[in-house]
């Protein structure tokens, strides 16, 4: 079978083997795809039984017009970029990959929190610029420096990266609580205590959002929820940027309500130069590369081809549109 990978750089910028996943004469890789151009993305699949694609999206004329497809493995969690229902009517599987980067989000979850709290790369560029050489103390910092230790860490979404996250919490010393949609509030756990969300919001120094983008959590992160927050939150988001609406947040930041705030993810990506995160104060913002350890990237190939594999022989797995 003939096997297209639509936009291949993001996973595999030269570190990674993409041998597994067909013969060098059946795969066809490109680096990016345009995610605009329809006329492009169906010239590229062209006669592909199986199309592999991270963020190109695969909509119903480009379904229409490609009559081969039997198959498309996205290479995310995430699968909004697929038009499954027309999948379906045609008979096409769609698959994605669930779990592979759990480890690695929780841990930068916590590393944006760190930064908050020490600014370590500013501090760094501090003294390589010459401020402690030239400094009259010892020591100094150009940031308040924040203990985490007795602190409660509310974390919206308690699935596998939200017990990471509060693993990982725990072992800092701080206060775990959680809110998850199917978790009843009062219930107790090796890692967390579940709340009610608007008691998450009242109690937390620190708020951390591992939750899917739904229609029920899209901005859930507003002027009226920020409002219920302690003065001096720490608010933390490498789930999506749509859970927050950024104006707010960014009026809450210049306004001190929301002491800092970490984010991997905007609701535009890339970000745009007009996003008012950008200009707001103690705003940290990474390029949604929560996911990207090369570890957490060999997982990615490892279920994908595992995945592509299953449904040759016949028996799908990850599959979303059943």
């Amino acid at each position: 079978m003939k096997i297209v990978v639509l936009d291949g750089y993001t996973l595999n910028p030269g570190d990674l083997d993409w041998g597994g996943m067909g013969t060098a004469k059946d795969l066809k890789i490109y680096d990016r795809t345009s995610l605009t151009n329809k006329d492009e993305i169906i010239s590229r699949i062209g006669e592909a039984d199986i199309v592999i694609t991270n963020k190109t999206p695969i909509c119903d004329t480009v379904l229409n017009a490609c009559p081969n497809i039997k198959y498309i493995g996205v290479l995310a969690t995430g699968y909004n970029i697929v038009d499954t229902n027309t999948a379906k009517e045609k008979g096409i599987v769609v698959t994605n990959i669930p779990t592979y980067g759990t480890a690695a989000v929780g841990q930068f979850a916590i590393a944006l929190l760190l930064e908050v709290c020490h600014h370590i790369g500013h501090h760094s560029q501090a003294v390589h610029k010459g401020k402690w050489e030239k400094n009259a103390d010892w020591c100094f910092w150009d940031y308040p420096l924040i203990e985490l230790a007795d602190k409660n860490i509310g974390i919206i979404g308690c699935g596998r990266i939200g017990r990471a996250t509060g693993k990982i919490a725990q072992a800092l010393g701080m206060n775990v609580i959680g809110y998850d949609k199917m978790a009843k509030a009062g219930s107790k756990d090796s890692t967390f205590q579940y709340v009610e969300l608007l008691e998450l919001l009242a109690k937390s120094d620190v708020i951390v959002l591992h939750c899917p983008l739904l229609p029920e959590t899209e901005g859930m992160i507003n002027k009226k929820t920020i409002a219920l927050m302690k003065d001096g939150v720490i608010i933390i988001n490498n789930s999506r940027g749509p859970l927050i609406v950024e104006e707010d947040l960014a009026e809450a930041l210049n306004s001190s309500k929301v002491a800092a705030a970490g984010l991997d993810v905007v609701s535009t990506e890339p970000i745009l130069g007009n996003n008012p995160l950008l200009q707001a104060k103690n705003c940290i913002i990474t390029p949604h590369i929560s996911w990207a350890p090369k570890e957490s990237r060999q997982r990615l190939m490892d279920i994908a081809i595992e995945n592509i594999k299953a449904f040759s022989n016949g028996t799908p797995i990850n599959v979303v549109n059943k």
